[in-house]
């Protein structure tokens, strides 16, 4: 199926429940195209969930292909892959297992979160919407502590819990509406969710400093008494460091 570009954070949100052993994705231009390899009652559960699809018959060996897609990326001097790849001698890894929850490191929103994680000093964290740890983890491998994470999907902080373990750090995680429920209290917030869901975060003020992103690099959370302090922009996304202003 293909989605306008816009909609590829909601698009692959939509895709996880319905392929959850992962697919593939092919940009084209102004859109993305998602692809999945399922049966006939798979197909028909995301036709319902998007619409128009097309599908067609595969070929001997797809079941290995999904992983030619998920390929090892460097942020902050961290390598972040799946546990099939070999990380390079001397470099700290984040092996992320793709699959159950949102989150294997490789998009530039990640990516960005954790450079700008990487300059800040270091202390207690909040990884705010969760999904599968990456950020938590980390944040951990950078030497935040305590590193806290929460998502509203019971299955996503299972995830990370098992994304800490495999990478041998502690994190501490539980399932919570970053927008409702109660916070801890902590030196910095990561929350790499989407921009609107940024914008109602920051009107709770989670912590002195967010680093935010989960957005394009033509957008702005905008939410009153806050400063913009840095920017990392990478494949035309974006994530800020923002100050809550006294």
């Amino acid at each position: 199926m293909r989605v306008p570009a816009a909609e590829a954070e909601i698009a692959r949100a939509r895709m996880l429940p319905l392929a959850p052993t992962g697919f593939e994705e092919v940009e084209l231009g102004g859109t993305l195209e998602l692809a999945a390899y399922t049966d006939a009652e798979g197909a028909e559960r995301i036709a319902t969930a998007f619409g128009s699809v097309s599908s067609t018959a595969v070929e001997p060996g797809w079941e290995e292909r999904w992983r030619e897609f998920h390929r090892p990326v460097r942020a902050a001097g961290l390598w972040i892959g799946p546990p099939w790849e070999e990380p390079p001698a001397g470099w700290p890894a984040v092996v992320v297992e793709p699959g159950r929850a949102f989150g294997t490191g490789a998009h530039p929103t990640t990516r960005a979160c954790i450079e700008l994680l990487a300059g800040r000093a270091r202390g207690s964290v909040l990884d705010a919407g969760c999904g599968s740890g990456v950020i938590a983890v980390a944040a951990a491998r950078l030497g935040f502590a305590p590193v806290l994470a929460v998502d509203a999907d019971p299955v996503a902080v299972e995830v990370a819990v098992d994304t800490a373990r495999r990478n041998g750090v502690e994190i501490e995680a539980w399932a919570a509406d970053v927008l409702t429920d109660e916070l801890p209290g902590v030196d910095l917030v990561v929350a790499n969710i989407e921009l609107h869901a940024v914008e109602r975060l920051l009107i709770r003020r989670p912590a002195s400093c967010v680093i935010a992103s989960g957005y394009l690099a033509h957008e702005t959370a905008a939410a009153p008494g806050w400063e913009r302090v840095a920017r990392y922009e990478l494949e035309g996304w974006a994530a800020d460091v923002v100050h809550a202003m006294t």
